[in-house]
């Protein structure tokens, strides 16, 4: 599969971007996985990624199934993915925690979400800013060139939402330390065939 900003999308991409894009304008996102049919990403890193979620905090685009109970669901109205039961708490997009004041929060969780956001940076800025001093950001992403060869070898659906060819565990290592406001604490790469997973330390 190719970059959809490289030019040489097929055809089949080229519409389905142009109907994700268009329903977008009127808050509707377009998803591919359904309700009863895929387990979530989160159950494949909870063991190792639950132990920083202590405290108050969230999960970003849960899908019905937070990384811990006591987290906070923030998702669309209708949600990116139905991999469990759990109802919506906060609806809204995840590029924009404005219920929350800064250093307010224990941790931040997210699954799978990241890469579908054109600015990283910008998006990582919005969610270290609501973290108190110590607070931990929990992430667990795919390697997007890995993800893309997956689907190629098993005819898994590509998820047409991702924005960067390029996305992968040190591309967002490298925008979190350029911040010099956090410091990793924990970070792995390639798990769940195509994932990685990483958790900052604000400072």
């Amino acid at each position: 599969m190719t970059d959809k900003q490289d030019g040489n999308v097929p055809f089949r991409a080229k519409m389905e971007l142009a109907i994700k894009f268009a329903l977008r304008r009127f808050g509707i996102d377009i998803r591919r996985i359904h309700k009863g049919q895929h387990s979530s990403e989160t159950s494949r890193c909870r063991s190792r990624l639950g132990k920083y979620c202590i405290g108050n905090g969230l999960d970003l685009g849960p899908g019905g199934d937070p990384i811990v109970p006591s987290a906070v669901r923030v998702d669309l109205l209708q949600p990116y993915s139905f991999v469990g039961e759990l109802p919506v708490q906060l609806a809204g997009n995840a590029d924009n925690l404005y219920w929350f004041a800064d250093n307010t929060l224990d941790y931040i969780y997210s699954s799978h979400l990241l890469e579908d956001f054109e600015n990283t940076e910008l998006v990582l800025r919005e969610w270290l800013r609501p973290l108190k001093p110590g607070g931990k950001l929990a992430l667990f992403c795919p390697d997007e060139q890995i993800y893309r060869q997956h689907c190629q070898a098993t005819g898994q659906p590509y998820n047409y939402n991702h924005f960067h060819h390029d996305f992968s565990l040190s591309k967002v290592k490298d925008i979190l330390l350029q911040m010099n406001n956090n410091r990793i604490v924990y970070e792995r790469d390639k798990v769940n065939i195509y994932s990685w997973e990483l958790v900052s330390e604000k400072l």
